[in-house]
């Protein structure tokens, strides 16, 4: 009933005598041949279907054709009837057990009109629950995995940041723990990843690549902690939440189960779902909403919105949009921002909606449009659209931003001409501060904004003639790095904008890659192998910009901060903290003085060692010393000479003086008198000089002149 027989599709008779033989005759049609499985698994079976009479079933027969063909090419329909009308569920055979699971996943839960929403199965599905028994049974216990701590960085009572670093030109991969006086070696493996790693939004995971596959790794100790398998895979991306992971290969792909992209849940390894893709060019292909509950993809003239965790579109349906250039989510809310250009008298449009409901929040048309960049604040209070437009009548392009206030009423959008070319732009991002770089070189421009609340844009400050293309912000806002990377020869320049100085202006010739800390207190610049084969190294920097180390790596290719999950500290005590800070500057302080101490008490300690060191060798040399003494003595006729008093007994003391010359020494005023010769008891004389107020003895002996 439900499907052609195998006799009915081939009426040529095959019995299981002389296989061998009809093989060979008949081998095109034995390979053909459907097995028992292959029919049953390709069925879906379709209820809440409209039941209407043969005057309308023709028409039915094209709506339900039009909506399921989409997912795969359907060989058999077949309408139950009775009484003259169908009985509301059909069976929808397809080419493919592949394509009636897509039919599953995108079509249950299509509603039709307001009387009929379609609940979509496979036919194999009946028999399984045909099939379960009506007794209990409880479920088998699953062993659990401890893979340890899976936050213990966040613990670490110095507060250090960890990074990865890839070296020996990606032989090997180590993770360090940040330290100002030099990194601390947390993990260090040869052959970690054959290309490069990736952490995940929060930090949790590191992903390392291999030709099979992806593999995840967490805990204290690094454990694997999952594996994918997707054989070529060249790229992934998380989904923010850490629940999902996308990867993305270039080798295996098929129209009747897409394998190009794959989308897997992190915490049970399974596949979710399979997409096409024809280049990887924008990569990621799908981008999600702040919280992963949406991704979305766009394709020519269509924005396709899907939901987790079915992974099946939004609404069962995907947006036409034509002409569809660009899009974007909020990183703060569920709302999409998507730009359309001109098309003949129909302006260009940036249009903001609310997602799930599709709710168009606010509309802005744009005149004589060349092309459409969105920048997102990185708390979603702000948009700025980088419109480039050639206005009529005019030569060049005129660039201006256009700033959406996102948390006000109506979203009021102000606009901003800027007339030189745009290198960088970049938000503040935890502000409403914005810096550009515009102009040409060498005649390159950096310049600071702040949105007010009424709307006007200030200028705060502009830096000229500077040597820069990239901008990074500090993650905690305020400071920023004007980089000039590769061809710019690795200038630097630290600035704060909160009085808009520059703390310090350095190079790192030939910098590749700027990276900030979580902290937002360190920044690393780098010379990447990838890039540059010659010089490489990575040096830390404070966020003023005073060097604290240089690195070396032989052939080093990469560096990666490990991110931090959001805080769970609420808006008012980190306000209170903030309030505190000086109670707590003072217990930092303490630290830092204690960290000093713990450097100069590993230096006593190792001149304590060396002190140690040479005492020991002292009572070695004395022991042998000791040893010897009786050949000293042999040698030296029994007279001891070891020590400087020894025979005092026999020692005679003889002190022996004798006059050498006179001389007369005028004293001045001073009237010499009375001069006298005595004789000493011992051999000698001695001259005194006597005066009223001085006395004066002159005299020598054998051993000098007194």
């Amino acid at each position: 009933m439900l499907l052609r027989t195998i006799s009915d599709r081939y009426p040529i008779s095959i019995s299981d005598r002389d296989t061998s033989t009809k093989s060979k005759l008949l081998g095109d049609i034995l390979r053909e041949k459907p097995q028992e499985a292959d029919g049953i698994d390709s069925v879906v079976v379709v209820d809440n279907v409209p039941q209407v009479g043969p005057e309308r079933l023709e028409k039915l027969k094209n709506v339900i054709h039009k909506i399921f063909s989409k997912f795969g090419k359907i060989t058999t329909e077949f309408y139950p009837e009775a009484d003259g009308l169908t009985k509301g569920y059909i069976f929808l055979e397809y080419a493919a057990p592949t394509q009636a699971l897509e039919a599953v996943k995108n079509a249950d839960g299509y509603k039709l009109d307001k009387q009929h929403t379609f609940r979509v199965n496979l036919f194999t599905d009946f028999d399984k629950y045909m099939n379960i028994s009506d007794e209990w049974e409880t479920p088998e216990k699953q062993p659990f995995k401890d893979f340890g701590n899976m936050r213990h960085w966040i613990e670490d009572q110095d507060c250090r940041d960890q990074y990865s670093v890839i070296f020996e030109a990606g032989e090997r991969t180590a993770i360090f723990a940040n330290d100002a006086k030099e990194p601390i070696t947390f993990e260090e493996r040869a052959r970690w990843t054959e290309t490069y790693v990736r952490w995940s939004p929060k930090g949790t995971y590191l992903a390392t690549f291999h030709q099979r596959g992806i593999a995840l790794w967490g805990g204290e100790k690094f454990k694997q902690i999952q594996r994918f398998s997707h054989q070529g895979v060249s790229l992934i991306d998380f989904s923010p939440c850490e629940r999902y992971v996308v990867t993305f290969s270039p080798l295996i792909d098929t129209k009747e189960d897409p394998q190009a992209i794959i989308i897997w849940d992190i915490l049970t390894g399974q596949k979710k779902r399979g997409f096409h893709c024809e280049s990887s060019a924008h990569w990621p292909i799908f981008k999600w909403s702040h919280d992963g509950k949406f991704f979305a993809r766009m394709t020519p003239d269509t924005l396709s919105i899907y939901e987790t965790p079915s992974m099946g579109l939004l609404d069962k349906k995907s947006l036409k949009i034509n002409g569809i250039k660009d899009f974007s989510w909020s990183p703060g809310d569920n709302i999409l921002a998507f730009w359309v250009p001109e098309d003949k008298d129909i302006p260009a449009r940036v249009t903001l909606m609310q997602m799930p409901s599709r709710h168009e929040i606010r509309v802005r048309n744009l005149f004589n449009v060349v092309d459409c960049k969105l920048h997102w604040q990185r708390n979603g209070d702000y948009l700025c659209v980088k419109v480039d437009r050639t206005p009529k009548g005019t030569q060049g392009v005129v660039t201006n931003f256009e700033i959406f206030r996102m948390r006000e009423k109506q979203v009021p959008v102000d606009a901003m001409e800027m007339k030189e070319s745009i290198i960088a732009f970049a938000w503040e991002p935890n502000g409403s501060k914005f810096a550009v770089l515009h102009g040409e070189s060498p005649r390159i421009n950096a310049s600071f904004y702040n949105v007010r609340n009424n709307g006007k844009i200030d200028l705060l400050k502009m830096f000229d003639k500077q040597q820069a293309n990239s901008i990074f912000w500090s993650p905690q806002g305020q400071f920023l790095v004007l980089a000039g990377l590769r061809s710019m020869n690795g200038a630097l320049a630290f600035v704060d904008t909160s009085d808009c100085i520059m703390m310090n202006i350095a190079e790192h010739y030939m910098a590749s890659d700027v990276e900030w800390d979580p902290t937002g207190r360190y920044v690393v610049t780098s010379v990447s192998w990838w890039s540059h084969k010659v010089d490489n190294a990575y040096w830390l920097w404070t966020f003023q910009g005073r060097l604290l180390q240089k690195n070396n790596k032989d052939r080093f290719c990469q560096l990666l901060w490990r991110p931090r999950p959001p805080t769970l500290l609420s808006a008012d005590q980190i306000k209170n903290i903030k309030k505190d800070l000086k109670k707590y500057s003072k217990i930092f302080e303490q630290k830092d003085r204690l960290s000093q101490s713990k450097a100069s008490k590993e230096l006593v300690d190792k001149r304590r060692t060396m002190m140690e060191e040479y005492h020991r060798y002292r009572e070695t040399a004395q022991q042998v010393y000791q040893e010897q003494k009786t050949i000293r003595l042999e040698l030296r006729g029994g007279v001891d000479t070891d020590e400087l008093d020894s025979n005092v007994d026999d020692w005679e003391e003889e002190t022996i003086e004798f006059f050498i010359n006179e001389e007369i020494i005028p004293l001045g005023d001073l009237k010499l008198n009375n001069l006298k010769w005595q004789k000493n008891s011992s051999m000698g004389r001695t001259c005194k000089l006597h005066t009223k107020d001085l006395h004066i003895h002159l005299g020598a002996s054998s051993h000098g002149v007194k």
